[in-house]
């Protein structure tokens, strides 16, 4: 039986607390400091969020009035994924929300108002260098995977049967080459928190053989991490669950 691990966005935020104060300029030992600058934002509210368990969870927060500088100074035993989100007091019901690699040290984020998400500058995480890498790369995966979509609902649509069958070999390829990507990119960077993370957010489901060789090649540090201890103990559930019975 296969085990699916999800990182979808609950819709329920928890243990929000609110925090106003100058800007530090260091990060203690064990300790992330996030800091940086919103350009365009005169009021609203920021939130430090990651996931515990399968909860995205509000670990700190800061009122923005006035002045568009932000920080957040929080405990961390070793990276992983935190987001950075934007409530305005403008009435848009819609969260903005950056992701990034959160590790100890200082972290620092800058963007614009009206392109939060994507003009977001993020410097201070070597995962967060290797994720922004893998991510450019996955989005041209996605984008060629919905142009053959689209010509494939059109065959499809026209009754034009070898057509359609052609290109759903051609979408079942870029799959394939898409998983391949995703577990050369982690494998090749396994001294990285970065490669457990993609095997459990991107390829769970992949062939047990090729997890098992990617978790071989991290790191000590790395299987000591959050999200190596998660592949560790994910692999050992799904061979116990795969295990033929006597």
């Amino acid at each position: 039986m296969k085990k699916t691990i999800s990182f979808a966005l609950p819709l329920l935020l928890v243990g929000l607390s609110i925090s106003q104060c100058s800007i530090p300029k260091k990060a203690g030992k064990g300790e992330m400091l996030v800091s940086g600058k919103i350009e365009g934002l005169r009021k609203g509210t920021l939130y430090l969020q990651k996931f515990v368990d399968t909860l995205l969870t509000s670990i700190d927060s800061v009122s923005i009035a006035g002045s568009p500088e932000f920080s957040f100074v929080t405990k961390i035993e070793s990276p992983e994924l935190y987001y950075l989100s934007l409530v305005k007091d403008d009435g848009d019901s819609l969260k903005d929300r950056i992701p990034f690699f959160g590790e100890p040290g200082i972290i620092s984020i800058n963007t614009r108002l009206k392109t939060f998400e994507t003009s977001a500058q993020i410097k201070g995480s070597e995962n967060q260098n290797l994720y922004r890498e893998y991510q450019s790369y996955i989005r041209k995966f996605n984008s060629q995977q919905l142009d053959y979509l689209q010509d494939y609902l059109e065959f499809q649509k026209d009754g034009f049967q070898k057509e359609t069958d052609s290109m759903q070999k051609v979408l079942n390829n870029l799959v394939r080459r898409k998983y391949f990507y995703a577990i050369n990119f982690a494998s090749n960077n396994a001294d990285h928190e970065i490669a457990p993370f993609i095997a459990l957010a991107e390829v769970y489901d992949a062939n047990l053989s090729l997890l098992d060789t990617l978790a071989t090649r991290m790191s000590p540090a790395v299987a000591a991490s959050k999200y190596g201890k998660k592949l560790t103990k994910y692999l050992s559930d799904r061979r116990a669950d795969e295990r033929p019975e006597d």
